[in-house]
């Protein structure tokens, strides 16, 4: 469960700007909609692991659905997220690559095909801290799944993530260098073929 939390220690940091002299935070219909706005989008990452380690990678988010969190070269630690999975590469195991149900992370929430953080239960708090928008958000059908905090700048934009895990533990994803648009193969989010590449098939 511990290598999965690394990987999925999945959000997402970009530009710091300056505060506005009254902050307010954005609306979740707001939020929802820039949410819903995103397509594809690259960034460099920060990862905070509460057990004091950090790494650091680039992720790929081809909304609705795929993710990429790369932890270095193509035969370093990989998290690929597609076709309703999650699966975790650990270039140390010469076994198959973990693989959990994409509904069963927090991640799910932002990668589903419409975000609506208004929907009932959701959205556990909604606040203002130093100009950002902070939002903790859970699946209202299974919060025993665990939440994300989403941390938003202003116009807005995504600058963090922690995912909160079912253990009480938590991850922080800080973004840099945001890219959107541009195009990015489906054939990066296979985790078949990235099994085969890596001589761990699939069963």
């Amino acid at each position: 469960m511990k290598t999965f939390r690394y990987a999925l220690a999945p959000v997402i940091a970009s530009v710091c700007f300056a505060l506005p002299a009254m902050a307010e935070k954005l609306s979740l219909q707001e939020l929802s909609g820039y949410l819903n706005s995103l397509g594809t989008v690259q960034a460099d990452f920060v990862q905070d692991n509460d057990d004091g380690s950090s790494s650091q990678g680039v992720l790929t988010l081809k909304r609705p659905g795929r993710m990429r969190l790369s932890y270095g070269g193509v035969n370093d630690p990989l998290v690929l997220g597609s076709g309703g999975q999650v699966a975790v590469f650990d270039p140390g195991s010469n076994e198959p690559p973990q693989r959990f149900p994409m509904s069963k992370t927090p991640l799910s929430l932002i990668l589903a095909n419409n975000v609506d953080l208004t929907r009932a239960k959701m959205v556990v708090s909604h606040t203002e801290q130093n100009g950002d928008t902070i939002v903790r958000a859970q699946d209202p059908e299974h919060p025993e799944y665990g939440s994300i905090d989403l941390v938003f700048g202003d116009r807005p934009i995504l600058k963090a993530w922690v995912i909160n895990d079912e253990s009480g533990g938590s991850t922080t994803v800080q973004l840099t260098k945001m890219r959107l648009g541009g195009t990015v193969r489906d054939a990066d989010f296979n985790i078949r073929s990235e099994a085969r590449r890596r001589g761990t098939p699939l069963e």
